[in-house]
């Protein structure tokens, strides 16, 4: 009974991009080193260069080499526009309380929702948060981004909660 007390609570790493642009740039870039490397390796042919050497050509490519790094441009500006969270679960007595302070209104209630749909999720994130993200700050990131984004970030501090642990193991 005691390494089970001891285990810790179920924990579970989010990543969101701020900018969908930014993905959108990775993807444009990594299709235009695709089409530099299959023109370098057309003009690689038509040169008449050697199979076996036509790879390292294509690498030291003029075209190749800007597009490689546009790819790298793209893939930092998405690494730095990148937000990573991680969320725990709570333990259930913390849950319940948490539950208790933020009850559902009539119309909620008669929805079938146990928790107030408004100020729940911010209260959920800021307590699950391991990042240290207080309450003010989940409601502005749930105001501020789509809805799409919101219900991500709300399902990614739900979901450690809700994940059935059956990794108790023997004895």
């Amino acid at each position: 009974m005691e390494r089970l007390r001891a285990r810790k609570l179920a924990q579970r790493p989010v990543t969101f991009v701020d900018d969908p642009r930014l993905k959108t740039g990775v993807s444009e870039a990594a299709l235009g080193l695709a089409k530099a490397r299959t023109s370098a390796s057309a003009e690689s042919i038509e040169q008449g260069v050697a199979e076996e050497a036509r790879e390292q050509w294509i690498q030291a490519h003029p075209n190749v080499l800007a597009a490689l790094s546009a790819v790298e441009s793209a893939e930092n500006a998405l690494e730095e526009g990148t937000i990573r969270l991680t969320f725990r679960a709570l333990p259930r007595p913390v849950w319940a309380q948490l539950l208790g302070e933020h009850p559902p209104t009539e119309a909620q209630a008669d929805m079938g929702h146990e928790y107030n749909v408004e100020s729940f999720p911010a209260a959920l994130i800021a307590a699950c948060s391991v990042d240290g993200m207080g309450e003010s700050e989940a409601q502005e990131l749930l105001d501020e981004w789509s809805d799409a984004d919101a219900k991500a970030l709300f399902t990614a501090a739900l979901l450690p909660n809700q994940t059935l642990r059956a990794d108790l193991g023997k004895g």
